[in-house]
């Protein structure tokens, strides 16, 4: 019964969002990319589920790098339903079937953006999960130093530190 609830709650996310395809033209960082779709019209692109680390911070310059080694030049499909105060499309972005998003996690050059699971079907919420955690044990990518490597989230609005 949980398996059919699991997979109802996907199949109605899904049908919830568009979809946009298009040629990747650049890759920002490792979680923006911009492409033109078939009318010719630019989009930028904010990968849901993810945040990868600042360009300026350990590991930005890979996770941009493996971002573009994915889809740089690349046609993908994204699956979206919102856009972000900044204009951007959010959105699962898809190369041939491959969930470029849970590819930056697995790589360990992505955190599971837990602040937003919940825009993410039940599914995808369990297997960014899973995959941040196998990353996390196998030493990938920016878990492979011995220091705890802070979330983009902390790293852009640092805490002031108590009086």
């Amino acid at each position: 019964m949980k398996l059919l609830l699991v997979v109802l709650l996907a199949l109605c996310a899904q049908t919830q969002a568009e979809s946009l395809s298009g040629l990747v033209l650049s890759v920002a960082d490792g979680d923006t990319i911009s492409l033109r779709d078939t009318s010719q019209t630019q989009h930028k692109i904010r990968l849901s589920g993810i945040d990868a680390p600042e360009k300026a911070q350990p590991y930005g310059l890979q996770s941009r790098q493996s971002l573009s080694d994915l889809v740089l030049g690349q046609m993908v499909t994204v699956l979206t339903g919102k856009t972000d105060r900044y204009g951007r499309v959010v959105g699962k972005v898809l190369l041939e079937g491959m969930d470029v998003n849970l590819e930056q996690i697995r790589r360990g050059l992505a955190w599971h953006y837990k602040a937003y699971e919940r825009e993410q079907s039940v599914e995808d919420r369990e297997i960014y999960a899973t995959a941040e955690s196998i990353a996390m044990d196998a030493q990938l990518g920016l878990w492979s130093t011995s220091a705890t490597p802070v979330p983009p989230w902390e790293y852009r609005h640092p805490r002031s530190p108590s009086p």
